[in-house]
């Protein structure tokens, strides 16, 4: 982002990363063996198939819709001038757990191989009946890995998914909040809540967003966050500098007597505009993103769920990022307001929770089939699929079993995601090397 936090910290950027190799955690000894039934060799997905824009599965245009100004405006208006990231890092005051005091459990659910060079886990008290699903970082917001002066990390949660599907929430549950973490030093990292919300009834009010955090893309000024609340819902968009405080601990959401409540958390995220899906029954859904800095222009990529018992293939889409200062951090658009894929791919890899590509490659993170397993990351391109072969039996599955989307910190060369309550990152390097 050419008009904010371009500091330009490429020596130190490579002192972290010597740092970070001569340092590795010693994380693959803390996860257990894993079972002889978990131990079959996948089949290998083979190479993704290119779909022609032309053809049904590679055509998903996203509609942009923006909350009106006005809207916003009167939200300001009653809650105070908004806040940036900055001021929300100054209340980090929670710490995260470094991964030699993480709970055995946890620790198992790291990969395996290659293993993490960097594990922290949340704790429990704030983090009960919630589950950990999207992470982007401030290496995807700016190209010199920082926001202003600082190094963050996003995590997303939902409330009462613990165990759940991404079909979408049971009623009554499934707000969406996301932990803005302080990763300026490395062995202190320190965190603070913001929920997401909707404006509702004209900018006088705000309801919270009510969706499995899947997905989401830190890029500029805006935060994309993948959605199942409604039938047409694609992707909600989110403004960094528009960040209000609550000034009632509540455990309701919006307006309150007295203030503004954010069912416990210090600030609220409010949407200012969102991505929808053609009409159909059996149009497909983003269902994880990432972003891709090897693209010209920086591009958007998407990748559906499908479960491993289905009877097609996944679908694999790209979205060109606007190059227009004036649309900072959304897609680019048609003349009537549509984002088009500039690529789309099928693959025969089922049930991926993260996506992440680069250069040539696409990496799918596929769950583990059982619980308590691990599962599989594929590098895939139009040539073949390989993964990384770990233990005595070379079986596949050796990546984090509960882990989500996918982030790559360019800045560093990390790779950013998370596995239940533990947040673990590791170079893009040495998944590469591991695939042989």
């Amino acid at each position: 982002m050419k008009h904010r936090g371009r500091h330009r910290r490429r020596r130190r950027g490579r002192a972290l990363r010597a740092t970070l190799a001569g340092t590795a955690l010693a994380l693959t000894a803390a996860a257990t063996l894993i079972s002889a039934s978990q131990a079959t060799v996948a089949d290998a997905p083979g190479a993704l198939k290119p779909v022609s824009a032309s053809d049904g599965a590679g055509r998903l245009p996203l509609a942009e819709h923006r909350v009106p100004g006005r809207w916003l405006d009167r939200l300001a208006s009653e809650m105070g001038r908004p806040v940036g990231v900055g001021t929300v890092l100054d209340g980090a005051d929670v710490p995260l757990r470094q991964a030699a005091d993480c709970p055995a459990p946890e620790k198992h659910s790291l990969p395996v191989e290659p293993a993490a060079t960097r594990a922290y886990c949340f704790g429990g008290s704030d983090t009960r009946g919630w589950r950990a699903g999207a992470v982007t970082t401030s290496g995807d917001a700016d190209d010199d890995g920082r926001w202003g002066a600082n190094r963050v990390i996003l995590s997303g949660w939902t409330r009462g998914a613990e165990g759940g599907s991404l079909d979408g929430p049971a009623p009554g549950q499934g707000l969406a909040k996301v932990a803005f973490v302080d990763a300026d030093d490395p062995g202190a990292l320190r965190y603070t809540w913001a929920l997401l919300a909707v404006p509702v009834d004209g900018g006088r009010d705000y309801r919270g967003l009510v969706s499995p955090l899947s997905g989401m893309v830190w890029y500029q000024d805006k935060l994309l966050v993948t959605t199942r609340e409604g039938d047409r819902d694609a992707l909600y968009v989110y403004d960094m500098d528009r960040i209000q405080r609550a000034t009632v601990d509540s455990e309701a959401v919006g307006r309150v007597r007295g203030g503004w409540a954010a069912q416990g958390s210090r600030f609220v995220l409010p949407a200012v505009g969102s991505y929808t899906l053609p009409g159909g029954d059996d149009t497909a859904r983003p269902a994880s993103v990432s972003l891709d800095r090897s693209t010209s222009p920086d591009s958007l990529v998407a990748s559906e769920w499908v479960p491993a018992d289905g009877d097609r293939r996944t679908r694999l889409w790209r979205y060109a990022l606007s190059r227009d200062p004036a649309r900072s951090g959304l897609l680019a658009t048609d003349s009537s307001g549509d984002a088009h894929p500039v690529e789309a791919y099928e693959t025969k890899t089922a049930d991926v929770r993260g996506v992440l590509a680069h250069r040539t490659g696409w990496y799918l993170d596929r769950a583990s089939g059982s619980p308590g397993g691990h599962g599989t990351l594929w590098r895939q391109d139009t040539d073949g699929a390989r993964a990384t072969e770990c233990g005595t039996d070379e079986t596949r599955h050796c990546w984090s079993g509960r882990s989500g989307s996918l982030s790559y910190w360019e800045e560093t060369g990390e790779v950013w995601s998370q596995s239940g309550r533990v947040l673990f990152a590791l170079p893009l390097a040495s998944i590469d090397r591991a695939l042989g």
